[in-house]
């Protein structure tokens, strides 16, 4: 059966009766998980076991946020208190000790993740630290050096896909150049394309990663009026044709207040823009089905790349 345009959220820590059966029956591209769903290990495991049994499909994507230090959704069983911008100082110190070092960090969070059953980890942050960027990215960015965001990007894709994670870079095509935080209002950034061009959107030209999200974003000078998810200027223009994305292209969460529509409108407008797929996080069954109900089947080009996901899974 093809799969839905979505990726699905649930509420609790264990899948309700209508739950399952919008996995058994419905068929999202993939889950995504929160604090909310994760207790212990065991509780966990079990979780991630029963939608892959419903499913038949022991590589259905099971997303987290698990970029470390302010954003772990597993802090409730496991600490890691490093921040992306530790790595980029260390990085500025001494490239080869900084690079090993975080090589063995990467190593370590995605076995503990293939452990639990975790298979996508929505890393590496690639937006580019400023003095106005938004406390929402703060320390989850490696640094305001775009070479620094960029190498340790690279390096962040190529070992956890060798140790089976995938990883979905964020959020293209930057997020370091607004000074609000996108979960409350819309930022709204005048800056030049030629300026954006030149450093935002330089560290997500990375040729090897399979999935990117969405900046919920207003670039004024470029698309006066939508922001990069509803945007098909900047998704053909920018994201795929001058930044290069060959992979799956993701929306941010559909249900943040930097979209100013229902919840079935973002999803659709996203959509139509050139995303190939829409994420929900809210986990409200009601309007999980509502929204499974509205989204396509995925097109032919999300099918052969969720296909490559697959095998590197295996």
């Amino acid at each position: 059966m093809k799969k839905k345009a979505i990726i699905v959220s649930i509420k609790g820590f264990t899948l309700t009766k209508r739950e399952k059966l919008l996995f058994l029956n419905e068929n999202p591209w993939g889950l995504i998980l929160f604090s909310r769903n994760i207790k212990s290990l065991r509780q966990i495991n079990t979780l991630i076991k029963n939608v892959k049994k419903i499913t038949k499909n022991n590589t259905f994507p099971i997303l987290i946020d698990e970029e470390g230090s302010a954003v772990s959704r597993l802090r409730n069983i496991i600490h890691h208190d490093f921040s992306s911008k530790y790595f980029g100082d260390l990085f500025l110190v001494n490239k080869k000790i900084c690079t090993k070092i975080y090589l063995k960090y990467l190593e370590s969070i995605c076995k503990i993740l293939k452990n639990i059953g975790i298979n996508t980890n929505t890393i590496p942050v690639l937006d580019i630290l400023r003095k106005t960027t938004s406390k929402v990215i703060g320390e989850r960015s490696f640094s305001n050096k775009k070479e620094i965001v960029k190498e340790l990007g690279k390096i962040t894709v190529k070992q956890c896909h060798k140790n089976k994670i995938i990883c979905v870079m964020k959020h293209i095509p930057g997020h370091g150049c607004a000074n609000v935080d996108s979960h409350h209002i819309t930022p709204k950034v005048n800056l030049s394309k030629s300026e954006l061009s030149s450093t935002d959107f330089f560290p997500f030209k990375i040729n090897s990663v399979k999935l990117a999200m969405t900046g919920h974003v207003l670039y004024k000078k470029i698309d006066s009026k939508n922001v990069a998810t509803f945007s098909n200027k900047i998704i053909k223009k920018i994201i795929r044709k001058e930044i290069g994305f060959k992979g799956i292209l993701m929306s941010d969460d559909i249900s943040m207040k930097a979209l100013k529509f229902d919840l079935i409108t973002n999803a659709k407008r996203s959509l139509e823009a050139g995303c190939n797929l829409v994420l929900y996080c809210a986990g409200d069954i009601n309007d999980n089905f509502k929204l499974i109900k509205s989204v396509p089947y995925i097109d032919k080009f999300t099918s052969k790349k969720t296909s490559e996901i697959y095998k590197i899974l295996r």
